[in-house]
């Protein structure tokens, strides 16, 4: 018993005279440790008797508990007086300005969305949108669509099972506003569309913008001189541009647009596609409700992220749905 009150008394002035962190936890184990002092004590209790062994064992674990909460009350207390210390020591400057936050920046897609809208709000088109989820008849039938169309198949076109789709066009969009509002109308309608196809230049999920006008006095000729400027004032330069004889369901004739485009930085000169169009099909005009004998008008669609690859320099598509920072930063 003397052995124990000895070395607890011991251990305490030695806890109560620390200074330093590291030194208590050279104490700790000193006392405490798999080979410390109190408790190497408790290996002699094999050799007692048993009513000597309860008493000693009990006085052993109350010096334990003792210089247990003596370690921990001492290194409070120094965890405190270094805190206090760099407290004392150090300052902060609140005058200082802030670190602030970087800007982030619309991205390339956004971009050229809001750069086609622009323009063609300051040619006099409203802006319309519908649903993304559309069904057969805004998506197709109404526009002309043949039953047996292959863009009606599965392998094109994302179905629902109760029939209705996510909408491979805006086309839907003019249906509607046609439907609703009659003839004389000039819109465009961007929005997202899907189809399914993946590859360098397609994704399943894509921005477009389509264009519609209809009125009594309307031809070929308007509808390329408004692409026309749309070309020049989307790439800030005028291009030579023509119409090359094409088919879609919804327009009659129909055409596609290729602009003059240099290649590469050998300046290679070439015919490049950039969208459709054409004059509304007067079986459009029927279905929503519009004389065709009275009016006529012209339609043409776009891509966004093609227009954007073009003015932005970017060859793959799916790196603007790629999330990767750095190459959204050079947009900001």
């Amino acid at each position: 018993m003397e052995s124990v009150d000895q070395i607890l008394k011991q251990a305490l002035v030695a806890i109560a005279a620390c200074e330093e962190l590291s030194a208590l936890d050279e104490l700790r184990v000193q006392y405490l440790g798999k080979k410390g002092q109190v408790t190497s004590l408790l290996k002699t209790l094999g050799s007692m008797e048993a009513e000597l062994r309860k008493e000693f064992g009990q006085a052993v674990n109350r010096a334990k508990g003792e210089l247990a909460e003596a370690l921990s009350a001492r290194k409070r207390e120094l965890e405190d007086a270094v805190l206090n210390s760099r407290l004392a020591t150090e300052s902060i400057d609140v005058t200082l300005p802030g670190r602030g936050q970087e800007r982030g920046g619309l991205h390339p897609v956004t971009h050229t969305s809001q750069r086609i809208n622009d323009i063609f709000s300051r040619l006099g088109y409203d802006i319309a949108t519908g649903p993304e989820v559309e069904d057969d008849y805004y998506n197709f039938e109404a526009l002309n669509f043949s039953p047996d169309h292959p863009a009606r198949a599965m392998h094109d076109t994302f179905y629902f099972g109760d029939g209705r789709l996510l909408r491979t066009h805006t086309s839907p969009v003019q249906v509607r506003v046609m439907q609703q509002q009659g003839a004389p109308v000039r819109i465009i309608a961007p929005g997202r569309v899907f189809r399914s196809d993946s590859d360098q230049t397609h994704t399943p999920m894509f921005h477009q913008v389509e264009g519609l006008l209809v009125g009594e006095t309307v031809t070929m000729a308007d509808l390329k001189g408004v692409l026309q400027a749309f070309v020049n004032a989307f790439f800030e330069t005028s291009l030579a541009m023509r119409f090359r004889p094409s088919y879609f369901p919804f327009t009659e004739p129909s055409a596609e647009v290729d602009i003059a485009w240099h290649r590469g930085d050998d300046k290679e000169s070439g015919w490049l596609e950039i969208l459709g169009c054409g004059m509304v099909h007067p079986n459009v005009l029927k279905s929503c409700g519009i004389d065709s004998e009275k009016y006529i008008g012209y339609a043409f669609g776009m891509g966004v992220e093609r227009l954007a690859m073009l003015r932005y320099g970017v060859a793959d598509i799916r790196q603007f749905f790629e999330n990767d920072v750095r190459f959204l930063r050079q947009f900001h």
